[in-house]
């Protein structure tokens, strides 16, 4: 999912589990605990501001320090500690440099007016009416066809948020309406990392993984697309009524032409290509640049005295053009490269923590502690899942929560006389998907950053993403579809 589809098989490969038989269940859960309920006051009771405008990331260090006096108390050497948090920063730089340049994307998008005709454009096409689960399928064919939830979110989630913002729909709703089909593509979809990982783990081939997922990922989708449609029926919104007034006041900021349009195209078309993310976003960026000198010389002249100075700007800093609707002020700004460092320093602390939790052996400890109870088929699906959604909040990767599971059940699975399509299907229903509802994941802090959108904003209308792990535990507690190794079906 993080757009290099070549990553699944280095984790697969060379992702090392560190055990500690010395650290016991208790001591590795003291972190865990100390971190959640330091979350919990800071985002319940202090409005996020406990210590500062950093205060995720400073108590994410605290809760990696209180794993680090747990593993010295266990006699884990520092150097250690230190190989598995540089072998988690390892695995996010290509993610960082990805968000800096969808910072930059957002800006010269903006500047050269290419988020402004998609906004345009699309307000004239989608209406509340159908705008919800319309965007889920927008952003579901599109990560079907790239592979990532990540690009489309950074390509046309930004442009469904914006449009959708403009006709007065709330942006949680949107924001979740954008995830819950570009991970549904992203599940779904060859090309995705996350897609070949589980299988990977769990000791089955891509296209049997594929179809076995259909048979919870069909009806969870379906009734997300319901329930969207349900929703935009009965939403009350004030853009109807304003469309023709801000339809006036987009033309008259922006020279607006089909022409800008060739920008998303090109990113998009790169990609289906098989180009390197890195290098189709920097395109995007490049072209959007010479799109803005090209097409949008009035606004550059209103932003500044130079032209390219103001370009530069917009890829690296604020940009903000003022119009005469406040609903588009907001609308039409861009934090640039600057904007994307809160949600970087999150996904770094979160690193942190994680690698010092794996280097003293707690997450291996509380994953066979988990796998201890796993007594009935129906436990050991519950156990995977309470184990993909633990290591998603606890190792802030989503990697680490389909890899450490996958690892750890494999042969659990193989005892029940289950098909390893069941442990692949259920890794990506409850490690994949729910790893954009934890605010410090990297997935969660990517698609706040990226969409404008909290995760507390966005987390209940991302049906998509918290129905899976309970439609995989229907599906086994009611023994429906559950493969057996002598089932050759």
């Amino acid at each position: 999912m993080k757009d290099d589809k070549n990553i699944s098989d280095f984790k697969a490969n060379n992702q090392n589990i560190v055990e500690n038989k010395a650290l016991n269940f208790f001591e590795a859960l003291i972190p865990v605990i100390l971190l959640m309920g330091l979350l919990f006051y800071n985002i319940v009771f202090a409005d996020g501001e406990l210590l500062g405008t950093y205060s995720n990331q400073f108590i994410l260090l605290i809760g990696g320090a209180i794993a680090a006096f747990v593993g010295f108390f266990n006699k884990v050497s520092l150097q250690l500690m230190l190989t598995e948090i540089w072998e988690n920063l390892k695995s996010v730089f290509v993610p960082i440099l990805i968000l800096f340049l969808v910072g930059a994307l957002a800006g010269t998008w903006l500047v050269s007016g290419v988020i402004p005709a998609m906004v345009y454009y699309g307000l004239q096409v989608l209406s509340p009416a159908i705008f919800l689960p319309a965007s889920v399928v927008i952003s579901a064919i599109i990560s079907i066809a790239t592979g990532s939830s990540w690009t489309t979110s950074a390509t046309v989630g930004i442009a469904l948020v914006g449009i959708g913002t403009a006709l007065g729909i709330n942006p949680g709703m949107i924001a979740g309406a954008v995830i819950s089909g570009a991970y549904f593509g992203d599940k779904m979809s060859p090309l995705s990392d996350t897609t070949n990982l589980a299988p990977a783990m769990a000791g089955t081939d891509l296209f049997t993984h594929i179809r076995y997922m259909t048979i919870t990922t069909v009806p969870t989708i379906l009734v997300t697309l319901v329930v969207f449609a349900i929703i935009s029926a009965t939403i009350d919104t004030s853009g109807s009524a304003d469309v023709s007034n801000l339809l006036q006041t987009i033309d008259a900021t922006f020279n607006i032409t089909p022409w800008l349009f060739l920008v998303p195209i090109i990113v998009i078309a790169l990609i289906l290509m098989k180009t390197k993310p890195l290098v189709a976003l920097a395109t995007g960026v490049i072209i959007a640049a010479i799109f803005a000198f090209i097409f949008q010389t009035e606004v550059l002249n209103n932003l500044g005295n130079s032209k390219l100075s103001t370009v530069i700007t917009s890829i690296f800093t604020d940009t903000q053009i003022s119009t005469n609707n406040e609903k588009l002020n907001e609308l039409f700004s861009s934090g640039g490269m600057e904007g994307m460092l809160w949600t970087i320093f999150l996904i770094v602390c979160a690193m942190i923590f994680g690698g010092i939790m794996d280097g003293i052996g707690a997450l291996s400890r509380i994953t066979e502690a988990l796998l201890s109870v796993a007594t009935s088929v129906f436990g050991l699906f519950a156990s995977t899942v309470i184990s993909c959604l633990g290591l998603n909040a606890i190792a802030s990767d989503q990697y680490l929560a389909i890899v450490i599971p996958g690892k750890m059940f494999k042969k659990a699975f193989e005892d029940k006389g289950l098909a390893p399509e069941n442990l692949s299907r259920t890794l990506e229903d409850s490690g994949t998907v729910t790893s954009v509802l934890i605010p410090w994941n990297t997935c969660g802090a990517y698609q706040s950053g990226v969409l404008g959108v909290g995760v507390g904003e966005y987390f209940f209308y991302a049906i998509f993403n918290w129905m899976s792990p309970f439609t995989t535990l229907i599906f086994a507690a009611l023994r429906i579809k559950i493969k057996q190794l002598s089932n050759s079906k």
